[in-house]
């Protein structure tokens, strides 16, 4: 089967999917789109791998999420329109259970793994940084590539990162990538400024859109500056659904709407620009489709 689309950051294999998950997966292969679901802790990637062993048109990516090496709420302010909030039990990373994980063929990236300073408490900024090396060099070891979370702080002022004791989010996942990073990898749900991205881009890191450029001006700079052959189209799923679908739950089908929104800001053809995304996706992560 020759497949349209590749969301190259979705989360069918979380709780807002586990009754539905193989249908949503079904519909996507019907409709052309491939998935990359993204874990988040040790059980999530698990579940990706699951998904990914079942259907054709999935793969997985396995790792530890900031928010989730200490224990914390996530409310619906920060999560988004209609989705229900957690609490992050916190989890050491196991570098063991996820080397084992990753001996899967279906496993093409190490993630999601970064800096979130949305919610920071005592301590957890170094706690996140720890973890990041660890999976960074993790990926290194295994020469797989890095799927990157970057969340600013709460407001993105710079009073609002004094008060968190940080500094620019993507500044400071740039100097750690910089630092430890052999392999090459992607900023996903990228909302920084063009210069930041030009900086990832010198390192062998691309930037990915979300459903929010469809409904927001704020990173049309970047979509339309950045090469051709160094961004992605996401979901993020099942968060920030694209227009016309607003309101409900991202699924990953609906990426179609970031990849045309993406040529339309950049005034280039949809056709060529939907080529050159499927290309790009599958060159970072090997990903073996017609």
């Amino acid at each position: 089967m020759s497949y349209k689309y590749i969301d190259t950051h979705a989360h069918v294999n979380i709780n807002a999917f586990k009754d539905d998950a193989e249908a949503v997966i079904s519909r996507c292969a019907d409709e052309g789109v491939v998935i990359i679901n993204v874990g988040t802790q040790q059980d999530t990637s698990q579940r990706a791998v699951e998904l990914a062993e079942q259907a054709n048109n999935c793969f997985a990516i396995i790792g530890l999420h900031p928010v989730h090496t200490s224990a914390s709420y996530h409310d619906e302010s920060e999560l988004g329109e209609n989705m229900k909030g957690f609490t992050s039990r916190g989890e050491e990373f196991d570098v063991a259970y996820y080397r084992e994980l990753a001996k899967n063929p279906k496993v093409v990236a190490i993630g999601e793994c970064g800096l979130d300073y949305y919610r920071l408490e005592k301590d957890t900024r170094s706690v996140q940084e720890k973890t990041f090396i660890e999976q960074i060099e993790l990926a290194n070891e295994l020469g797989l590539p890095l799927m990157i979370h970057t969340r600013d702080a709460k407001g993105n002022s710079a009073s609002a990162r004094n008060e968190a004791g940080v500094g620019n989010v993507y500044d400071d996942t740039y100097e750690i990538l910089k630092a430890h990073a052999k392999v090459p990898g992607n900023v996903h749900f990228y909302a920084g400024n063009y210069e930041q991205a030009k900086k990832f881009f010198d390192i062998g890191f691309s930037v990915s859109f979300t459903g929010v450029i469809t409904f927001a001006k704020d990173y049309e700079e970047v979509v339309r500056k950045a090469p051709l052959d160094m961004i992605h189209g996401e979901t993020d799923c099942p968060y920030v659904a694209p227009v016309p679908y607003r309101g409900q739950r991202c699924e990953p089908w609906m990426v179609q709407e970031v990849y045309k929104k993406i040529a339309l800001i950049r005034g280039e053809d949809e056709e060529v620009v939907r080529a050159q995304l499927i290309e790009n996706a599958k060159r970072l992560y090997k990903i073996p489709l017609m």
